[in-house]
């Protein structure tokens, strides 16, 4: 996988421009993932996105890939105002769960999600090259 990074454009913080794929491999795609934990969500917007996070780690090792495979991410935000003031926190959940992994990113905001209760929900493209 090469990043796509032109030279004369400002580094992106949080994620990739775009990324090439010239090889064999599998494509995992992920229905969008939220904070929900059993049928239950916390009112907090970095724990929903810890928890999305999680579950998208935990699908990605059910198919035998790890967070370095993301190739594509979907953020579906449901309250900006909450999103901004959770920033160090979604920032820890990312560490903690994809690493140093920059995929290429499209953050929405939106008026809702199918379950009120959402204030997030992040699909994912993964790609796991042969061999």
């Amino acid at each position: 996988m090469r990043v796509l990074q032109p030279a004369d454009w400002s580094r992106p913080r949080g994620f990739t421009h775009g990324v090439d794929i010239d090889a064999p491999g599998r494509w995992i795609v992920l229905a969008g993932q939220t904070g929900n934990t059993n049928g239950e969500y916390v009112d907090d917007m970095a724990q929903q996105v810890r928890t999305a996070l999680e579950r998208i780690v935990l699908l990605l090792k059910e198919a035998g890939a790890a967070p370095e495979h993301i190739v594509r991410l979907n953020w579906y935000i449901t309250d900006r105002a909450a999103y901004e003031a959770a920033g160090a926190g979604i920032g820890a959940a990312w560490k903690d769960t994809l690493g140093r992994n920059f995929p290429p990113a499209t953050l929405l905001y939106i008026s809702g999600l199918v379950d009120a209760r959402a204030l997030v929900e992040i699909e994912v493209t993964a790609f796991v090259p042969n061999g």
